[in-house]
């Protein structure tokens, strides 16, 4: 039989076939680092009308490696408009790993109905910058019926800071689902992690979406410095436009990417970040010739 992976925990896969979910455990012929992951096409024999062996494994389209999932279709990244207030470097390292992926984005601002007026420019300069934003309340439900269109008949993982809502949203959207949702540390202004493992959740509208651990930093892929630049939306139709094929935006004379910074097009905590990146990147490539 065929189906989905949506969990793995305590040594068994859980697979969701013909309307019903599958305990199994793997066949021994599987090595360590090779084994299925939530969201993996796998074919499975039962053993019985509720248990079963996976044998093997489809094709992988996409993996991500933190959180660990496969053969995602969208990634939904969620940030809070109130507390803890956006963190823009998590931000746009998540939209930059996405793109390296060639995964689509959907950035989702949560707590409007409480949001701090700071925080409520940032949904405009990511739209200029060419990424889908949408603005919701998990409380109120302003935006929901617009993110399960989002949602729906795709493979979703919801990624962003703990305490952005990302368990929150899932019950309004699904109140069925029931998930328990951590309070928001007074003293650190942090959330608490309410999510331990992955698991894809099987949504009413068709389609399923991974609820995740949360996280603070993601380390960086190793790429060619020159390539940088081409994952920032904003960026990339500049690309060889710069006086020097080389240019890696910095201080060249004669690089589109600066003009565009100083003639406002480019917001300026984005370009930071991108040159925060590129030396990321070029440090691994130092360390790691």
């Amino acid at each position: 039989m065929e189906g989905i992976l949506i969990k793995r925990y305590g040594g068994f896969y859980y697979v969701a076939s013909e309307g019903k979910v599958w305990i199994c455990r793997l066949r021994g012929k599987f090595r360590r680092g090779e084994e299925p992951l939530p969201g993996d096409r796998v074919y499975f024999t039962p053993l019985s009308r509720e248990e079963g062996v996976i044998e093997g494994i489809g094709e992988r389209r996409v993996l991500l490696e933190r959180p660990t999932v496969a053969n995602v279709d969208q990634a939904v990244l969620v940030f809070s408009l109130a507390a803890p207030p956006p963190d823009l470097q998590l931000l746009d390292r998540l939209l930059f790993l996405s793109a390296v992926k060639d995964l689509e984005c959907l950035i989702v601002w949560n707590k409007v109905d409480i949001a701090e007026a700071e925080n409520l420019k940032w949904p405009e300069v990511y739209t200029r910058a060419g990424y889908r934003n949408l603005m919701v309340s998990a409380l109120t439900g302003e935006g929901l019926e617009e993110l399960k269109e989002h949602l729906k008949g795709k493979i979703s993982t919801l990624a962003g800071p703990s305490g952005a809502g990302k368990t929150s949203l899932l019950n309004a959207l699904f109140p069925h689902l029931n998930l328990p949702v951590g309070e928001l540390s007074a003293k650190l202004g942090k959330g608490r992690h309410t999510t331990r493992h992955v698991e894809l959740l099987p949504l009413p509208t068709g389609g399923w979406v991974a609820d995740t651990p949360g996280f603070s930093r993601l380390n960086l892929p190793r790429l060619a410095p020159q390539e940088v630049a081409r994952y920032f939306k904003e960026m990339e139709p500049l690309i060889g436009k710069c006086r020097f094929k080389s240019c890696l935006h910095r201080s060249e004379p004669g690089c589109a990417v600066r003009e565009a910074v100083e003639a406002g097009l480019i917001a300026p905590h984005r370009y930071e970040h991108y040159l925060d990146f590129l030396e990321e990147i070029m440090e691994l490539e130092r360390r790691y010739p």
